[in-house]
């Protein structure tokens, strides 16, 4: 998911600016219980929300039959302007895989965002806006084939690999699947319980997720198991040895998305191209992949 609407648009995961994608489409009335269209947009009910924190919070939408999308690709989610303005949108990472009836989202809260400072006061029952169609590199298709897939993100920049994770095409492309989630306090760390555990109860891919799941969860601001920025636990060689690999990422067997903070995406690319790893994109899949739409 963007990071929300305030971030910097290189913070993929629960709201970065993208404001071209605003629009004057007309809004139509509330929803009353199914799927509207309202110009170039969804209205669409919101099933349920849940508050992390007072920074972060997660929702989920009704979806509609006919929207498709691959597991990691974003949308844009919004509200209508207040005092019949147009719209107010952001792009969001899709949390929920590819299969789900629902669509969840992950997203911080601004206080005095222009979205975020009103979408995380919507209740169960409340409408959104959602473009109708999804985009993205954040997917599998963007990268070649490999041993060993690497989720590395910051913050909300979770949220993809929530839905990445979840995908059964996922553990057939790959032997292993490692998660890392690097986050200031231990209290950020959403869906950490889920990761470790809840994950392994999905009916579709509970015994794959046990047998090749890793989740790796670092906190840069207390104290923890694992403490630091992702960055620098690759620079040391923690990550690998906690893991029991070996140093270093090999363009042979690993490949690697990113999603998050500019400074964290930028390192890390820099880093993977260091060991030889290329960038892909669904034009030209290679070994690792970011969303350029947030990075600029």
């Amino acid at each position: 998911m963007i990071p929300g609407d305030e971030a910097p648009p290189f913070r993929p995961a629960a709201g970065a600016p993208i404001t071209a994608a605003m629009t004057d489409a007309p809004l139509a009335a509330q929803s009353s219980g199914t799927p509207s269209k309202v110009g170039a947009f969804h209205e669409l009910k919101v099933l349920w929300v849940r508050h992390w924190t007072d920074q972060l919070f997660s929702f989920a939408i009704e979806r509609p039959e006919d929207f498709r999308f691959r597991s990691g690709e974003f949308v844009m989610i919004g509200l209508p302007g207040e005092d019949g303005g147009k719209p107010i949108l952001r792009a969001y990472s899709i949390a929920s895989p590819a299969w789900d009836e629902q669509l969840e989202f992950f997203s911080i809260k601004v206080a005095d965002g222009p979205l975020t400072s009103r979408l995380q006061k919507i209740q169960p029952g409340d409408s959104v806006l959602m473009g109708r169609k999804p985009t993205g590199t954040l997917v599998l298709d963007a990268l070649t084939g490999g041993e060993r897939l690497w989720l590395i993100g910051t913050g909300t920049g979770l949220a993809p690999w929530l839905s990445v994770a979840r995908d059964p095409d996922t553990y057939s492309r790959f032997g292993q699947v490692i998660v890392c989630h690097t986050v200031r306090n231990v209290a950020d760390l959403a869906y950490r319980d889920f990761f470790t555990s809840g994950i392994y109860d999905d009916p579709l891919i509970g015994e794959e997720a046990k047998a090749q799941l890793t989740y790796y969860p670092t906190v840069t601001r207390e104290k923890f198991e694992t403490p630091g920025r992702i960055t620098d636990r690759i620079k040391s060689g923690d990550l690998f040895a906690d893991l029991g690999l070996p140093i270093g990422f090999s363009p042979n067997s690993d490949r690697v998305m990113l999603c998050g903070s500019m400074a964290m995406i930028k390192e890390t690319g820099e880093l993977l191209e260091t060991y030889g790893l290329k960038e892909g994109s669904n034009a030209e899949p290679g070994d690792y992949v970011l969303e350029r739409a947030f990075v600029g």
